[in-house]
């Protein structure tokens, strides 16, 4: 399944792939390796610990890995102002609170709403797309409904 991803965000993820790789890799080897030294490995809790570790990690390796095969890598110049979409930085006013928030509309892969990326399958994300600055738009939440104004797109 492909995804949609930033230039930044994909160079991050190279980045963490080559560490997992290149760092870790070494440092569960190594783990394994001392934990192996402690004898009986029917009974070596350290030993289990150890294995277990080194399949999680190799399950986030071939993962980043899928991800970046099959990402779609959207171009700082493709990011449209006229209309929102993947890469696009929107400020939106809450019309019932009347409050303003700046978004960054990322793929999945990026989301990170601490940080204010939420991710184009996210209420909110899915229903920015394709708006235009002045839309108003609506969006279903547990609470009801939120309708908000695009007040600016950016890149």
């Amino acid at each position: 399944m492909a995804n949609t991803i930033s230039q930044a965000g994909y160079q991050r993820l190279k980045e963490q792939l080559e560490y997992l790789k290149g760092v870790r890799r070494g440092e569960v080897a190594e783990n394994l390796k001392i934990a192996r030294s402690y004898g009986d490995l029917s009974e070596n809790a350290e030993y289990d610990e150890a294995k277990n570790e080194q399949a999680m990690l190799e399950g986030q390796i071939a993962e980043m890995e899928q991800i970046l095969a099959n990402a779609i890598v959207v171009d700082d110049d493709d990011i449209s102002v006229d209309e929102v979409g993947i890469g696009s930085i929107i400020k939106l006013k809450d019309l019932e609170f009347d409050e303003i928030e700046t978004l960054q509309v990322v793929g999945s892969t990026e989301s990170d709403p601490d940080n204010n990326k939420i991710s184009d399958e996210s209420p909110i994300g899915k229903a920015a797309l394709g708006k235009k600055v002045g839309d108003i738009f609506e969006v279903e939440v547990p609470d009801g409904v939120i309708k908000f104004e695009v007040l600016e797109i950016s890149k």
